[in-house]
């Protein structure tokens, strides 16, 4: 029989089934919103915020963060160079354009000087990713969003349970969001959540999630005088449904434990392959307690293999390998008069050539993972200089 490897995939138990069968009975009269309503509020608890919006997926939650906020055409929000295209595509949706700063080549996140030099002007707000777990140095960013008055926005699509300096990923800046697609630790299917602090803006994102009604904020905040159906403005339609959240919200209580399953995948890879030199790991320090959605690693050069080669080479021995995602002035959509950003932002390119993703589903076992890093090592055994 042969070896099943997933590259990333959730861990459902009865329990989820259970809550998702309860939301089935349940949830379509009295209370068609509420497990939306809990895994809001339990959530943006968790993460020390104020407000929690759910969204159809992460970059729906951008979108209207972006819209809410007023990002229009010739704006330019800076986002990373490596990152899933999510983070910056709601940018061009916006007729907005994205200006790409390169990344630490330690964190593999936004890099503060590079942010810095990337403002202008028409600079009206500053995303940074928190990459694979990694953590931007959020003290440094955080003065520059404060000296220049640009809003930041914290993607922590790929961080749930990652810490810097004590504090959750998703509390910087004026709002972050969370992914809860398939792949991620906490799933939904697809799913987002927006986290928000200031009243205001979330009263404004709550009504352009729905129509741009008054009527979709929470009871004590409503106009008294709106009329039922009267809608004061179009927006878009993001509302999340209840059998999404329930399943949402019964993960969210196995947190702790879900976050622990992707640590220690982790630190099976870091341990199992520690003899092989020039390898890098997602970030793991003193300031940073990393939530290892996906294990990443970076080929160092000393091996003489970039991440294409490598991973055809894992497809042989019957190893699924996912790339580092590509510089987004190397895609298509971007790319052209962006031909400098190759050596602007030199770290991204260099990085993102070597780097990989390694199998991390729920279901890989410790057999499994073992299994992969004896073909890691048959793999590169032959390429070191």
């Amino acid at each position: 029989m042969s070896r099943v490897l997933d590259m990333a995939g959730p861990d459902i138990t009865q329990y989820e089934i259970d809550v998702v069968v309860d939301a089935m009975k349940t949830g379509w009269y009295e209370k068609p919103y509420y497990y939306v309503e809990k895994f809001q509020s339990e959530f943006a608890e968790y993460h020390d915020r104020k407000f929690g919006i759910m969204t159809p997926n992460c970059t729906s939650a951008i979108h209207l963060l972006l819209s809410c906020l007023g990002i229009g055409e010739g704006d330019e929000v800076i986002v990373p160079e490596c990152t899933w295209i999510a983070s910056a595509a709601p940018i061009i949706y916006l007729k907005g354009t994205p200006i790409f700063c390169d990344i630490d080549r330690k964190n593999w996140c936004s890099h503060p000087k590079s942010i810095r030099d990337n403002i202008t002007d028409k600079t009206k707000a500053i995303i940074v990713v928190d990459l694979f777990g990694n953590m931007p140095y959020m003290d440094e960013i955080v003065k520059i969003s404060e000296e220049y008055n640009i809003p930041l926005i914290e993607d922590s699509a790929e961080s749930l349970g990652s810490t810097y300096n004590g504090t959750r990923a998703g509390k910087f800046g004026i709002g972050s969001v969370f992914s809860f697609h398939r792949t991620k630790t906490l799933t939904t299917g697809e799913g987002g959540m927006l986290l928000l602090d200031d009243e205001e803006l979330y009263k404004k994102c709550m009504i352009w999630r729905d129509h741009g009604r008054d009527g979709a904020l929470p009871p004590h905040m409503r106009n008294p005088n709106t009329k039922m159906y009267f809608n004061e403005e179009v927006t878009y339609k993001y509302m999340p449904f209840n059998l999404q959240a329930a399943l949402g919200y019964a993960q969210f209580q196995r947190i702790d434990e879900l976050v622990g399953g992707k640590v220690y995948q982790l630190e099976f890879y870091k341990n199992e392959l520690s003899e092989i030199p020039d390898l890098r790991f997602n970030e793991q320090s003193d300031i940073v307690e990393n939530g290892a959605w996906i294990t990443a690693m970076v080929i160092g050069k000393s091996h003489n293999i970039d991440k294409e080669i490598f991973i055809e080479k894992m497809k042989k021995l019957d190893v699924p390998i996912r790339p580092f995602f590509y510089p987004l002035s190397q895609l298509p959509p971007f790319s052209k008069g962006l031909e400098n950003n190759r050596i602007l932002n030199h770290v991204s390119y260099d990085i993102s050539k070597r780097g990989v993703n390694l199998p991390g589903s729920a279901r890989v076992t410790d057999d499994d993972l073992k299994f992969i890093c004896d073909k890691i090592k048959v793999c590169l055994n032959d390429t070191i200089i």
